[in-house]
């Protein structure tokens, strides 16, 4: 079990002046910049889950990673990784965990794979029993064999970090940290890399913590999303309660028999509501009328009910707000 209490992370840096009056007037000045990155965030994780830790750049997600890894230490709070204190036990915690990050590798550049699987196998006191077991269903679910005898410099962006995330498994953590896993790849490589740390999670009960932007990478994987912005905690739930708490955009989609007609209607007279709960927009070349609300304003029946009775419709669809549309309004502090 992962527990953060009320973590912050304030970082001091020396204030910065411009120009070249400026950069000696900082030789000299003691005054200091404080930035708190990290803003009393808590929460659990259970071993075995799967949390899609989300943020805009600059929210505060990698600090927080790095306080649990142990990379930092919290100005305030603490962390506990498996009653494991990441800054002061820095050795076992090191064996509890691995890391992935999309954009460094901690594979040796000039080496084979294997050679530094082997490495790794020495660094983390691997026997050599569990190394074969490991390495038989890291090859089943990677598919290393392809790439295990070349050079990681010669790797694609695919395989490395297939071969990555491979290394950061050797020792079986308890906790796996992924840091844009799939940013970069192709669509079949992305599907691979997922099902790969599906398959993982439930092999081994593999505790996984996602920072990504992508929003398939959520969907696929997460049963449970941490987001924050400006370093504070916003939302810790599930997709669905997501949803229905910031998805309340509604999009009816209507083809019409007469779309001219149709637009030429009085709408909130026949929606029994203002004009500025609702807005219409008109598709001339396929003769659709969309009607966009909030669920919390108009019911999707009632406008059904009422465009059916005021005009001719041959068709009906029906569209909610996508995730990604409410991951973007959080990042654009819309929300």
């Amino acid at each position: 079990m992962i527990q953060v209490e009320h973590i912050e992370k304030e970082f001091v840096s020396p204030k910065k002046y411009p120009g070249l009056k400026g950069a000696i007037k900082g030789l000299f000045s003691n005054e200091k910049v404080h930035k708190l990155a990290v803003d009393d965030i808590s929460f659990t994780i259970d071993d075995g889950e799967i949390v899609g830790y989300i943020g805009s750049n600059g929210a505060g997600k990698s600090t927080t990673i790095k306080m649990m890894t142990g990379i930092l230490t919290p100005t305030k709070g603490k962390c506990l990784i498996h009653g494991v204190d990441p800054n002061r036990e820095r050795m076992v915690n090191a064996k509890n965990i691995g890391v992935v990050f999309g954009q460094r590798t901690q594979l040796w550049w000039d080496l084979p794979l294997s050679e530094s699987y082997t490495i790794l196998k020495e660094i983390y006191d691997v026997s050599d029993e569990d190394y074969r077991e490991r390495m038989e269903f890291l090859n089943e679910v990677l598919d290393l064999p392809d790439f295990f005898d070349k050079p990681v410099r010669t790797l694609s962006l695919g395989q490395r970090m297939r071969a990555d995330l491979g290394a950061a498994l050797i020792h079986n953590p308890k906790v796996l940290y992924l840091d844009e896993p799939t940013v970069g790849l192709d669509l079949v490589v992305k599907d691979k890399v997922r099902e790969a740390i599906r398959v993982i999670n439930e092999k081994y009960q593999t505790t996984v913590i996602l920072t990504t932007h992508d929003i398939g990478d959520i969907e696929e994987l997460c049963s449970r999303i941490i987001v924050i912005d400006e370093g504070k905690k916003i939302y810790d739930g599930g997709l669905a309660e997501l949803k229905e708490t910031y998805g309340t955009r509604r999009k009816v989609i209507m083809e019409m028999r007469a779309l001219q007609q149709a637009k030429e209607l009085d709408w909130a007279g026949i929606f029994g509501k203002p004009s500025d709960v609702f807005s219409v927009e008109a598709d001339e070349e396929k003769n659709l009328l969309s009607f966009i609300f909030d669920k919390n304003d108009l019911q999707v029946s009632d406008v059904i009910s009422a465009a059916m009775n005021a005009a001719e419709v041959k068709d009906i669809q029906i569209q909610e707000t996508e995730l990604s549309e409410i991951v973007k309004a959080i990042y654009q502090h819309g929300l």
